[in-house]
């Protein structure tokens, strides 16, 4: 019998995955389907197609190949002497017969998956479409109404765009990059095949406040230097409400300050941290009461920010 490489014919890797095999069938079968392609040689390369498909997608067919080598395509060969001996249900003969007999034989039929009619069902193709939310929208969940020009197959199987225009529901928890599955509305199936499912891409749009990361939030928390050195209370926003925080005496610059479960709601219950980050922030300009404040400050401070600065500051100082 004729070898055919049907990881080849599909056009994945021999490690391929069971849904890389389902993707690249579903991709061919829609470009070289009899009722559609416009191709000379479309209908036998859609028998190919399905012929590999038929034997790849099963488990236990896709071992029997994948054991029977790798000789070139077209070559004759003959299965290897202890096969018939590993799967009970194959063939007791090889003559006069091709590689799709052969495997449909596994299962006790005689399908000619490479003789199979031009009605086979395909399913419809798979879109994705980009969804941008507000950070409110991810924080308690929201409903979009998708206005979608889709490719539709007629009778004929002339493809047209068609318009959709449907709702889809948005959970609450939903995350920058997040995919969402919309079962059933993406392409027609044909010959009664499955119709396609429609991917919603979420993306977060920019907050003039809120940075996300995941389920975190971060948030910068500007605060005066007396602030930061004799400790406050700040009403702080967050996606739910504002709160109400203490700052501690001495806090620095640069520092985080974590509100557990103050963030986005995750999916599977609970919610992420809010984060806020504190920046110290100087006056724009100074009155001449607050100048002599600050200057009585430093006269009095023997606080240096620069002291680990000491060690190399001196060792430059002697080499040069």
């Amino acid at each position: 019998m004729l070898y055919k490489d049907y990881y080849e014919i599909l056009g994945v890797p021999r490690a391929a995955s069971a849904e890389e095999i389902k993707r690249a069938y579903r991709r061919l079968a829609r470009k070289y389907h009899p009722d559609v392609s416009k191709e000379a040689d479309a209908a036998e390369k859609f028998k190919d197609i399905a012929e590999a498909y038929q034997t790849l997608k099963d488990s236990e067919k896709r071992a029997a190949f994948d054991q029977l080598g790798q000789p070139r395509s077209g070559e004759q060969f003959r299965p290897p002497p202890d096969w018939q001996a590993r799967y009970r249900d194959a063939p007791s003969a090889f003559e006069d017969m091709d590689l799709a007999d052969l495997f449909a034989g596994l299962q006790g039929g005689r399908f000619r998956a490479g003789r199979a009619s031009a009605n086979i069902p395909v399913d419809g193709q798979d879109y994705e479409v980009s969804v941008p939310i507000s950070l409110a929208d991810a924080y308690h969940g929201t409903q979009v109404n998708l206005d979608l020009n889709l490719p539709e197959y007629d009778a004929q199987g002339v493809p047209h765009r068609t318009p959709y225009t449907f709702a889809a529901r948005i959970p609450k928890g939903a995350s920058d990059g997040q995919r969402l599955r919309v079962p059933g509305k993406g392409g027609k199936g044909l010959n009664g095949g499955h119709d396609g499912d429609l991917y919603l891409n979420i993306s977060l749009r920019p907050h003039h406040l809120f940075r996300v990361a995941a389920h975190d939030v971060y948030l910068d928390l500007p605060l005066a230097p007396w602030e930061a050195a004799l400790g406050t209370s700040v009403e702080l926003p967050t996606p739910d409400g504002p709160v109400r925080l203490k700052i501690q005496p001495g806090t620095s610059s640069g520092r985080q300050l974590r509100l557990p479960g103050r963030g986005l709601p995750r999916p599977q219950g609970g919610a992420g941290d809010l984060f806020a980050i504190v920046q110290i922030v100087m006056p724009a300009a100074l009155n001449e009461r607050q100048r002599e404040l600050f200057k009585q400050l430093d006269a009095s401070s023997e606080f240096n920010p620069r002291a680990h600065y000491q060690q190399e500051v001196g060792h430059a100082s002697r080499t040069h």
